[in-house]
């Protein structure tokens, strides 16, 4: 039988603790029930919310106003942008895979990738109603080499049969200063070459071209390898195979002009009376340049803008308040402060990719200590470039763990940081924790971001390697005089590379030619192909006993990014980014390393909304 148990009761202060718990509980459950339904404020999506246009009308602002509508003059935004626009090459370019597709040249072929055919389209047309020809290619190719120095990357014809020879004897004359071309910038941002020279500096230099006489441009007309064998049919021989050959002729130095096309020569910047591309120019003065849709050119079908407009902007900050305020559409070729990227960072119609440039340090390799390729190579793999990257250039820009940049690199094939390594190399070849290795001195331009990138390579080498850098900044002017001379252990280089054919990109960072030492392979013989392969290459730089298989000096020859890498000549330290504002309504416009945009397939979407705020 159960029996009865009496129930305690509570004291008044129990009842009280355990009422204040049933209370908390519930405010709890119902503070939680009210939060999951109270959702935090969203940032905005994009600068600013703005409604598409009423009409196919694109406004970039790309820069200040071009200095030049000449393809042959064509280095960088806003002239590239514009030409590109206006007219067209053989090829043109993938903006998206930046891989060679048709343009005027409907088909080519070449069975040793020496010799090239290119056969044209029988619809392509002049705005003057005329045939585009293999001649016109023929005449405006040779007429780049008449004018080198006025020309734009002229190092893309070098290997060209005759037009490389005879580029570089008119090259010989009196040419703007060295800076102009596509080195040592000293921004931090992306690295643009100089545009088109001023009006005054076109007048100087055309005088000087018109003293070369006409006897050195009757050996270009007969020396070529460029050769028009029908209307329709270009024939081009190279000295050397260059299976990239098709991605070179995309850029818009090799696109044709009509005639002679003297409006080009004028020093005021004046538009081509005739053209080949799908937009014609409608005016151009000081407050932009329009352009509309051709009526002659041959795909005009698939061109979706009727007219765009270059509004130009003297500062980022100006172009900036256009963009928020719905002004202008796109906005490139700003630059943006460090701070000011880091703010623009977040939003959905801000983009950012991989310039085709690239911050090197040369090594002197007179030196008799920087001879050793061990040497350069501790060099090369004491830096921590992600350091430099992220800290002294606020991410402004990508390690160069390799010459020429790619989307998507891969650390295994080229430069890993490996401080340890690094040392073991040293003491092989002579300094074991640096002792007795002598001072060496870093030229680099006199810019603030560059000093900074160099003291801090020099704490690196100090700390990795216990070895002495001094740096020495010269003005930018003076980097190709101390070049020259030789005056310099390691010397500060920035180079923008044109094309993504990498025989041309590297000979534009090396030269045409270069005594390189090729490696043994980890078993067998030396290598005696053209380049040295992949496998050496990457033997000597992972493993250590490697390093110390220091072939004989072999004959000149192209080099290669895997020769490159081998030789370490140079040391890559930084590729910069390219930075853009595009709105959400704007479809079609592709940011790529060559910033080599296709007007052709830029569109605006109408019926695009801002999302609605909730």
């Amino acid at each position: 039988m159960a029996r009865w148990a009496p129930t305690r009761k509570l004291s008044v202060s129990s009842r009280l603790r355990l009422r204040w718990q049933v209370v908390f509980v519930l405010f709890a459950t119902l503070f939680a029930a009210s939060c999951a339904e109270i959702k935090q404020p969203q940032p905005e999506a994009f600068i600013s919310d703005t409604k598409p246009p009423p009409k196919q009308e694109i406004r970039w602002s790309n820069g200040n106003t071009p200095k030049s509508f000449d393809p042959a003059k064509a280095l960088a935004a806003p002239e590239t942008d514009v030409v590109r626009a206006i007219f067209e090459g053989l090829t043109t370019l993938d903006p998206k895979t930046l891989d060679a597709l048709p343009a005027v040249a409907e088909s080519w072929s070449s069975e040793d990738s020496r010799v090239w055919t290119f056969r044209l389209r029988d619809d392509a047309r002049w705005t003057n109603g005329k045939p585009v020809t293999a001649k016109n290619f023929v005449d405006s190719w040779k007429r780049l080499a008449e004018l080198p120095t006025l020309a734009a990357n002229r190092e893309l014809l070098a290997n060209i049969k005759g037009l490389g020879e005879e580029a570089a004897k008119a090259a010989e004359l009196p040419s703007e200063p060295a800076d102009k071309k596509a080195v040592a910038s000293p921004s931090t941002l992306p690295e643009k070459p100089t545009a088109a020279p001023r009006p005054e500096e076109l007048r100087e230099i055309k005088t000087r071209e018109e003293s070369h006489g006409e006897s050195e441009k009757k050996a270009i007309a007969s020396s070529t390898g460029v050769e028009a064998t029908s209307d329709l049919e270009l024939r081009v021989e190279l000295k050397r195979p260059d299976p990239d050959f098709p991605k070179l002729v995309a850029n818009p130095v090799f696109f044709p002009v009509y005639g002679r096309a003297e409006e080009l020569d004028s020093a005021d910047a004046e538009p081509p009376e005739v053209s080949n591309g799908p937009f014609t120019v409608i005016t151009s003065d000081k407050t932009g340049v329009v352009l509309e849709r051709s009526k002659t050119y041959w795909n005009k079908v698939a061109v979706a803008p009727d007219r765009v407009v270059f509004v130009p902007h003297t500062t980022a900050d100006a172009a900036l308040e256009a963009y928020k305020k719905g002004d202008i559409d796109v906005l490139t070729n700003a630059a943006f402060s460090p701070l000011a990227l880091k703010l623009l960072a977040p939003f959905d119609d801000f983009r950012q990719t991989t310039h085709s440039a690239i911050n090197l340090y040369e090594v002197n390799t007179n030196n008799k200590i920087l001879a050793d390729r061990r040497v350069r190579e501790a060099l090369a793999i004491s830096i921590d470039r992600q350091k430099i990257a992220e800290g002294e250039l606020d991410g402004s820009t990508s390690p160069a763990t390799r010459f020429l940049p790619t989307e998507s690199p891969d650390a295994a094939t080229g430069l890993v940081f490996d401080a340890e390594r690094a040392k073991e190399l040293l003491e092989r070849s002579g300094f074991p924790d640096g002792e007795n290795f002598p001072a060496l001195k870093l030229v680099v331009n006199r810019n603030d971001a560059q000093q900074r990138i160099a003291r801090t390579a020099a704490r690196m080498w100090k700390q990795n390697l216990n070895i002495e850098v001094n740096v020495v900044p010269v003005e930018t002017s003076e980097i190709e005089a101390v070049r020259a001379a030789g005056d310099y252990d390691l010397l500060r280089r920035g180079v923008v590379l044109p094309t993504t054919d990498e025989v041309v990109a590297m000979q534009t960072i090396f030269g045409a030619e270069k005594k390189i030492a090729k490696p043994e392979g980890p078993g067998g013989p030396l290598v005696q192909s053209p380049t040295p392969s992949p496998t050496p290459v990457q033997h000597l730089l992972t493993d250590p006993a490697a390093s110390d298989q220091l072939p004989p000096v072999v004959a000149a020859q192209p080099y290669s990014q895997e020769a490159a890498l081998y030789d370490l000549s140079a040391i890559p330290i930084y590729f910069p980014r390219s930075f853009a504002l595009i709105k959400p309504y704007v479809t079609g416009f592709e940011l790529n390393s060559l910033d080599a945009v296709v007007l052709t397939d830029v569109k605006i979407d109408p019926n695009w909304q801002p999302a609605a705020s909730k």
